[in-house]
């Protein structure tokens, strides 16, 4: 159960004054110390980026051969003040992160290691902007995609869950999370099985799914129409992408307030905890090896999908 976790990281997160260092210090008020938080500053403002590195047994960052798998926390921004007061429905991505971060630490301090590192990634900006969407507003960033994939985005991760409020829109009618295909390298691949059963086992419940478009998957900044930045971390890896999407019945404004429902945030920390359990025993697949190989020996690499301008850099 993460649920004390998700209540916890709420209270920190519900404020005015929320801050990369107040992360970083419950943290190592726990007695946990490997924690990073970077202060960047963008056009509209400025926001603490947070790096939390959860070892593994077998881990690389130990010396190990487990995989590392990647959460992100997508969002613009926890607050949009002073438009707004409060913690608004966008933060939802960051408040499982940091929740699911928590939870892995006391699990490794309780002798529950797991076996692969697991590196988590999210912003804390209490005071982001808004900008116009269809059907309701969407949250902006004091910082560009660009910029959050550089610090979000990390080398080491061999797979990412990206996690991010997906309310605003008419495509996912399901109070919860829903999860997207795998996308790696410009396609997009099928939903992995292994995922959908963990998804299964977590809520108790059939698995939901939402539909990505090519678009999707682009980068933000080349004036296409996107559900919203949660498969964003695909422009700036080649490894194995899934959006975990945390979803209302009805679309709900990114900059709405008291729009966060705290046992669904609960269910998508258990979800992410019980995929890194298994991908780091080579458990849990995001995708088919030997299908992606086929797929990009019959039609060709689809890396120009990556970039903002659909060229391909040769090195």
């Amino acid at each position: 159960m993460s649920l004390k976790h998700v209540m916890e990281m709420f209270d920190l997160l519900d404020s005015s004054t929320a801050s990369g260092e107040a992360i970083k210090q419950y943290f190592a008020d726990r007695g946990f110390t490997n924690v990073v938080v970077q202060t960047v500053e963008g056009d509209k403002g400025s926001t603490d980026f947070i790096k939390v590195t959860v070892p593994g047994k077998n881990g690389k960052s130990n010396g190990g051969t487990a995989p590392t798998l990647g959460i992100v926390g997508r969002l613009g921004g926890l607050g949009a003040r002073p438009e707004q007061i409060g913690f608004v429905s966008d933060g939802d991505g960051a408040l499982a992160c940091l929740a699911a971060a928590a939870k892995l630490v006391e699990m490794q301090q309780r002798g529950d290691a797991l076996a692969g590192d697991v590196i988590l990634t999210t912003h804390v900006c209490p005071d982001a902007p808004t900008q116009p969407h269809d059907p309701v507003p969407f949250m902006d960033s004091p910082v560009d995609i660009l910029t959050m994939n550089k610090y979000e985005v990390v080398t080491e991760m061999d797979a990412i869950l990206s996690i991010d409020t997906t309310k605003g829109n008419q495509v996912v009618n399901h109070n919860g999370f829903a999860l997207s295909p795998t996308v790696k390298e410009g396609y997009i691949l099928r939903i992995s099985n292994d995922l959908l059963d963990l998804m299964k086992q977590t809520t108790g419940k059939m698995p939901v799914t939402f539909p990505v478009t090519t678009q999707d998957i682009t980068p933000y900044g080349n004036d296409l129409y996107h559900l919203n930045s949660i498969l964003q971390p695909c422009v700036a890896t080649n490894s194995p992408v899934v959006g975990v999407a945390i979803t209302t019945s009805v679309p709900v404004a990114g900059c709405a307030t008291g729009a966060t429902h705290l046992i669904d945030v609960e269910q998508t920390v258990r979800f992410v905890i019980e995929a890194a359990k298994w991908y780091g025993v080579n458990k849990c697949s995001f995708y088919d090896e030997q299908e992606f190989e086929r797929i990009v020996s019959l039609y060709g690499t689809m890396n120009h999908l990556q970039t903002l301008d659909g060229k391909v850099k040769v090195q």
